[in-house]
């Protein structure tokens, strides 16, 4: 059996536990994963795209080898669905915490549907233990020097750390 292709995109301002809850879910079913980082010219993001790039392949490395999934991280500027389409996607990857997230992702798999009906959008539900969890809480914390290593990745908690250690942060 084919499986399919399916494009996870984000900010990943830090990889969160709750985004590599989606991951692993996603590898259940998909065999290849592009983990996509949206990049927002009007938007100054805490870790460049190449730091992003190294946390997700920490974070998803032990996935890959358990599932046999492919994970791969790739950027886009523009439209999830674009970026799906030159990826060769035919699934958009997306995860939901509550209601409100329901609601939202439901507008927009509507417009991503009329957009490109080749690409069908899976909603997966974010486990118990992660559903709580959002980036830009996780870099509230970080920055007030919480410990966030319970929502994060080792590697993300590292990265936050030293970013939030140093005087520039």
């Amino acid at each position: 059996m084919i499986r399919p292709v399916g494009l996870y995109a984000g900010s990943f301002d830090p990889i969160t536990n709750g985004h590599v809850d989606v991951v692993r879910s996603a590898a259940s079913f998909c065999g290849r994963i592009i983990v996509a980082i949206g990049v927002h010219p009007g938007k100054k993001p805490l870790f460049s795209l190449d730091e992003k790039s190294e946390l997700i392949h920490a974070a998803t490395r032990e996935i890959a080898k358990a599932s046999g999934c492919e994970i791969v991280v790739a950027s886009f500027a523009g439209l999830a669905v674009d970026a799906a389409r030159e990826n060769g996607a035919t699934l958009l990857l997306r995860g939901l915490r509550d209601g409100t997230d329901f609601d939202y992702e439901m507008q927009m798999s509507g417009m991503n549907g009329a957009m490109t009906p080749g690409v069908q959008t899976v909603f997966l539900p974010a486990s118990p233990e992660v559903r709580h969890i959002t980036g830009t809480l996780v870099r509230q914390i970080a920055s007030m020097h919480g410990d966030v290593s319970s929502f994060a990745p080792s590697a993300a908690v590292a990265a936050l750390r030293a970013k939030f250690s140093s005087p520039s942060a």
